[in-house]
């Protein structure tokens, strides 16, 4: 099998991991319900938690960072370590645009998780700190999003020095396209955080 064939099937296998909606298929199967018609309307952890409560929202948690680190992980048997930064942004987009529910998914938190805990831990590492750190003083989980998000491909570019052209450099290009995505997913948020009208953790919709 050929290169590009293999980066081919890194990028169709990591969108069809990533279109899996585990809040979407959780609401279905134990509630009978579909996620997308509470709260924010996001197919996600954080509506899945205000929603269902804590259980539900670490199983979605725990299902979009595998399907991430999954994606990751083939991409990387299929064509090396190059393409496990491409399969992993497939399904950051598959998440946010699943080709099984009618295109309509999360914002991608959870997955682009799990793909950078696969790809590099300490970066993952250091990132976690940094989002926990946020949430607990802010009691914001977007803001939290949106500030890793934009220090993501900051720490990739730090981590992997000089490592040639960045926009050619896949280690670098698909973490900052990921987080353009997450961070254009949080837009209404970001609006809403301008405006002191952002739901708190825990606060009652």
């Amino acid at each position: 099998m050929s290169e590009p064939i293999k980066l081919l099937l890194s990028i169709l296998l990591g969108y069809l991991l990533g279109s899996i909606s585990f809040s979407i298929i959780l609401s279905r199967v134990r509630y009978q319900d579909d996620i997308r018609r509470h709260g924010s309307g996001n197919a996600g952890m954080t509506n899945t938690l205000r929603t269902y409560g804590k259980l539900s929202a670490a199983l979605v948690l725990l299902g979009d960072a595998a399907k991430g680190m999954l994606a990751a992980w083939l991409g990387v048997l299929l064509a090396g370590p190059e393409a496990a930064y491409l399969a992993g942004l497939f399904a950051v987009v598959g998440h946010m645009f699943p080709l099984y529910f009618g295109f309509r998914g999360g914002k991608g938190v959870a997955t682009a998780a799990g793909v950078l805990l696969f790809t590099c831990a300490p970066v993952f590492g250091g990132l976690a700190v940094v989002f926990g750190a946020v949430i607990f003083f802010s009691r914001y989980v977007s803001l939290g999003s949106v500030t890793v998000a934009v220090l993501y491909p900051l720490a990739m570019i730090w981590v992997m020095g000089d490592t040639g052209p960045w926009l050619t450099n896949p280690y670098v290009i698909c973490p900052f396209l990921m987080a353009a995505l997450v961070v254009w997913a949080h837009r209404s948020n970001i609006r809403r955080l301008l405006a002191g009208t952002e739901n708190k953790l825990g606060a009652k919709r």
